[in-house]
């Protein structure tokens, strides 16, 4: 080796991270917004505002019998039951089932088939709320950062999982790479070039170096029976879901009986959860409802505890007896739940959850500079053929061109999405698809044009538009509904979340906003100081 680590290491990190770049900004907007998933599902649900901004009158106990009775109407022959009962970031009573698939049906049928097989209780009545519109809301953002869509889920882990490899040997290198990382994480030196993306790149990228590496890191582990099978075929060959039925005892399915048998009362099984955790269940799983082999399974709260998996316990379905309660854990399951709970912060309060929220920003910032960081440096290559008239080359033109559309395009495109959950008629056929759908065509229409036309204005047009969609989210939000700030702000607890989420997008907005006017500001001096006989440039951030 010629050079030294040093220097091997920085054409590492440059490359390792360009390649897969625009992808990880994808895959870190999305997860950065999944961590108020639930808020931006009710958010968009806004026929269920109402309902949620009075207190409860119904005990858990009660809510649960409630929607038991509402299940034994509309799917008494279900495989299984699924309720989530109102909690700190869940107002409502939400139940859904599963019917036993069709033969041929194909996992995206099942999944359309599941997404109209649910309902909605009042928790103040117990009475079902008036019909929520058809959206996959915070779901859809939660599952593009690591499924992404049009595709396989299989395929889509697998790209996001390469992607996240190549991140993580960004990240290292990055350490490496640096010699004065802490020291010049206080060092910011505006109008400097190359220098300035520099700095901006090391503060947002040390800002949050713990949780870069660790969101990265224990994304990999999440799915590392899927990235790493050597190990459980050595050992099960291709007995799989024994594996599964082992290691994760809870996954264990019972079959049914075939014998109809009916569900025992469901509230006295809450009841002696409640007493035995001093606190009510969170979500209550029927598997195989009116059969002698009904099974409840009784989830608490996850609370504090980093692992993703919540203590239970099991009741008989038919007579109401409990079976058990969650099994000790090996170490090693015991690991993998605590490194999977640190990745999704179910255990995180509100103040934990806002400082990952802020996290994920910065590593979204992080990925963003380093890309314009590329392109800045090539860009002083060609300095000499610039002022001549010339051009750059295709790869930085490429660079440019994917950065704008990427940078600038996504904001875009998640506002479209959160602008077409307010437009499209609530009737329409397939909505949630077409909500998708939304997102996909304002990215590539970013996309598209940034690939005709890379240049500063072209940033500056983008970064308006994402501004005033994301600023006017709100405005946008008190036309077509009737909770809007005026309302949310000074509303029950219940309304908050909708309040929070007009205030954050009006935030964003407002950065993108101050992006476009400060690139406005810039070309207007670059264009004063220069001489009439060395025409602008007209190729984006060359001297930002």
């Amino acid at each position: 080796m010629k050079e030294g680590l040093r220097q091997s290491m920085a054409w590492v990190h440059t490359w390792s991270g360009l390649l897969v770049c625009w992808l990880l900004l994808l895959v870190f907007m999305g997860g950065t917004a999944a961590y108020y998933k639930h808020e931006i599902t009710f958010w968009m649900k806004p026929e269920l505002h109402k309902a949620a901004d009075a207190p409860s009158r119904v005990t858990p106990a009660e809510s649960a019998t409630l929607a038991v009775r509402e299940l034994q109407q509309r799917a008494p022959t279900a495989n299984a039951w699924f309720l989530s009962l109102p909690h700190e970031r869940n107002p409502l009573i939400y139940a859904s089932w599963t019917n036993p698939p069709r033969k041929g049906m194909t996992r995206e049928e099942r999944r359309a088939a599941f997404r109209t097989q649910n309902f909605t209780l009042d928790p103040m009545t117990g009475e079902k709320t008036a019909a929520a519109r058809d959206t996959r809301g915070g779901e859809f953002l939660y599952r593009l950062h690591f499924d992404l869509y049009y595709m396989s889920a299989i395929w889509g882990r697998w790209i996001v999982g390469i992607a996240s490899m190549f991140m993580l040997v960004a990240i290292v290198s990055g350490v490496i790479t640096h010699k004065r990382i802490f020291k010049d994480f206080f060092t910011f030196r505006p109008r400097k070039g190359q220098r300035s993306w520099l700095d901006a790149h090391n503060a947002t990228a040390v800002l949050a170096l713990p949780f870069h590496l660790m969101i990265t890191y224990t994304g990999l582990v999440t799915l590392m029976f899927m990235y790493m099978p050597a190990p459980t075929k050595t050992l099960y060959g291709a007995e799989q879901n024994t594996m599964f039925a082992e290691v994760f005892p809870n996954a264990e399915r019972v079959k049914p009986a075939r014998q109809l048998a009916l569900l025992a009362d469901i509230a006295p099984m809450l009841q002696h959860a409640e007493r035995a955790w001093g606190q009510a269940p969170s979500r209550v799983v029927v598997i195989n409802p009116n059969d002698a082999n009904a099974r409840v399974q009784l989830h608490r709260p996850s609370g504090q505890q980093l692992s993703n998996i919540e203590p239970s316990m099991t009741f008989d379905g038919a007579s109401g007896a409990l079976l058990s309660e969650a099994k000790p854990m090996s170490t090693a399951l015991d690991a993998r739940a605590a490194i999977y709970g640190l990745h999704v912060a179910d255990f995180a309060d509100s103040l934990l959850r806002a400082l990952f929220f802020v996290c994920g920003l910065a590593g979204t910032a992080m990925v963003a500079t380093g890309a314009l960081l590329w392109g800045v440096k090539e860009r002083q290559k060609y300095a000499k053929v610039i002022a001549q008239g010339g051009k750059v080359g295709f790869g930085v033109r490429l660079v440019d061109a994917l950065n704008i559309g990427a940078i600038a395009g996504l904001p875009i495109a998640f506002a479209a999405y959160f602008w077409a959950n307010r437009l499209l008629p609530v009737e329409l056929a397939e909505r949630s698809n077409a909500e998708a759908n939304v997102f996909f065509i304002a990215w590539g229409l970013a996309a598209l044009l940034a690939q005709i036309r890379p240049t500063r204005a072209m940033w500056r047009f983008q970064l308006t538009v994402g501004a005033a969609m994301l600023a006017g989210i709100p405005v946008l939000n008190a036309i077509t509904t009737d909770t809007h700030l005026g309302v949310t702000l000074f509303g029950g607890p219940g309304l908050r979340p909708v309040a929070a989420f007009d205030i954050v997008v009006m935030l964003l907005g407002l950065l993108l906003g101050w992006a476009a006017w400060w690139l406005g500001r810039k070309a207007k001096q670059q264009a004063a100081a220069r001489h009439p006989s060395n025409p602008a440039s007209t190729t984006p951030l060359e001297a930002a």
